[in-house]
């Protein structure tokens, strides 16, 4: 059995609603479910396979509400190119910690892809808004590969970077976890954190609230 839970978010004038039009993280979540349930059966064996999924999140917005109406997938090339991997050894190994030297932690959407996707829906009138992509509960399982975090729904020290970097308005962070022999699910939406408040500080992310079109 696998459930989805989407805890209740503080609403705020100031804050975007995000709604998801019916079924749309339909894919997503079949795709992370089956990563998940990978990663589960193998370690039994003694091996270790990090669950990874990402999507690009397609729809429109204005200024208090982002419509997801579609999501695209879009390749990876975080273990093929050579730009990537140099930013994963000299920036982010040493800012968020050695478990980043496994390939199959973080993802770094294809460049040409992710070009052609946008022309693609603008032309259809839409927009790309941001990326969803899973949190496993690995820290239960494979915690030196955590760096000591518990993941959850909400962005890591790793995802801020990425989202501040990435500027995207919508950012999804889908959680799994096992309790017993069900697969539960929570659904985190995120602002890019600003790059610096009006003190001089890095600014954090700020939660969304997510509502569901009927």
């Amino acid at each position: 059995m696998t459930t989805l839970e989407t805890p209740a978010t503080p609403r705020s004038t100031a804050a975007p609603t995000v709604l998801l039009a019916p079924g749309v993280l339909d894919e997503v979540i079949a795709d992370a479910v089956a990563q998940y349930r990978t990663a589960w059966q193998v370690r039994t064996s003694g091996e270790r396979y990090l669950p990874r999924c990402w999507a690009l999140l397609v729809g429109d917005y204005e200024a208090n509400l982002l419509r997801v109406r579609a999501i695209r997938w879009a390749g990876n090339v975080r273990e093929s190119d050579a730009t990537v991997l140099e930013e994963f050894s000299e920036v982010i190994v040493p800012c968020f910690g050695s478990g980043y030297t496994n390939g199959r932690r973080g993802y770094w959407c294809d460049p040409a892809e992710l070009l052609a996707i946008t022309r693609e829906v603008e032309d259809a009138g839409y927009d790309v808004l941001g990326s969803v992509h899973m949190h496993a509960d690995m820290h239960r399982f494979w915690p030196e590969h955590a760096g000591g975090l518990e993941l959850s729904e909400h962005p890591t020290p790793m995802d801020e970077y990425l989202f501040r970097n990435g500027g995207w308005p919508l950012n999804l962070i889908l959680h799994l976890e096992a309790v017993g022999d069900d697969i539960t699910m929570r659904l985190g939406a995120w602002s890019p954190p600003a790059f610096e408040d009006a003190g001089g500080r890095a600014a954090g992310c700020r939660v969304l609230p997510v509502v569901g079109e009927r």
